[in-house]
């Protein structure tokens, strides 16, 4: 980070082995700029505890996750030289996959970061029971947490298992309750990073089965125009590490900028 300009990175672990998490710790760390981490579907076992230990040797020396419960997935906040100080969204739904902090730094502006993971759609006997009820929490938290974030800056961020309404390509399996989730966002006043752009150039960040694309990493900010740079980055799925791209973002933290 300088200048006030911070860099994040949202990626997807995919709940990998401790030898995949070891390729994954030595590929982040060696972005120069990823002053900032949003992991997602971080294992609960000794693959999570890996990524964990190996980024920490590797530079990130400030953390903020919340204990698991049982066997799910957790995300993880992550960052190299800006202090994480925990802020409760106040959820009670699977609250390990949404923790917040605010970044406190004397060189840049304050910035209150959420990072998400959205249950997928589950198995057939608990089809869209988790994903519904968190998707309801966060919702309803959304609002008190923005106001705990106080003039910060905020950027929500991860992967949350949904497409916008108008994706390139359109995909019917999902619901009109998904795509309230996605708007909801909107509704509390954050705008989606990519929002300017056509939907053909939004780009993807999984592709299933068929070979069809789908943007499920996503990000959103009350202030679009600290957005410098914004794009997927597919190095993860040609190494191996992640079966998503990860997010890429530059933010312009000095000051006094326009919102």
């Amino acid at each position: 980070m300088s200048s006030g300009r911070l860099s994040m990175l949202v990626f997807n672990a995919q709940h990998a082995s401790p030898e995949r998490a070891r390729r994954q710790a030595a590929w982040l760390a060696e972005e120069p700029q990823a002053d900032l981490l949003v992991l997602t579907e971080v294992g609960p076992g000794p693959g999570g505890d890996v990524l964990i230990n190996e980024l920490t040797v590797l530079g990130y020396a400030h953390w903020h996750a919340l204990p698991a419960s049982g066997r799910d997935f957790r995300t993880l906040l992550a960052s190299r030289e800006t202090t994480l100080e925990p802020v409760d969204p106040r959820i009670e739904t699977l609250p390990h996959r949404g923790p917040a902090a605010i970044l406190q730094s004397d060189s840049h502006a304050r910035l209150g970061i959420w990072g998400l993971y959205v249950p997928s759609r589950g198995p057939r006997e608990r089809r869209n029971e988790d994903k519904r009820a968190f998707q309801q929490a966060v919702t309803e938290a959304l609002p008190g947490l923005l106001k705990q974030f106080g003039d910060a800056c905020v950027v929500v961020a991860g992967d949350l298992n949904v497409i916008e309404p108008n994706h390139v390509p359109a995909h019917r399996v999902f619901g009109r309750w998904e795509y309230d989730f996605y708007e909801a966002f909107g509704r509390s006043g954050l705008t989606d990073v990519f929002s300017t752009m056509t939907p053909q150039e939004r780009g993807h960040s999984w592709y299933g089965r068929t070979g069809n694309g789908f943007r499920f990493d996503h990000a959103f900010t009350n202030v679009p125009g600290r957005v410098l740079t914004r794009a997927y980055d597919h190095a993860p799925r040609d190494l191996g590490i992640s079966d998503h791209a990860c997010l890429r973002l530059g933010l312009d933290l000095t000051e006094h900028p326009s919102r």
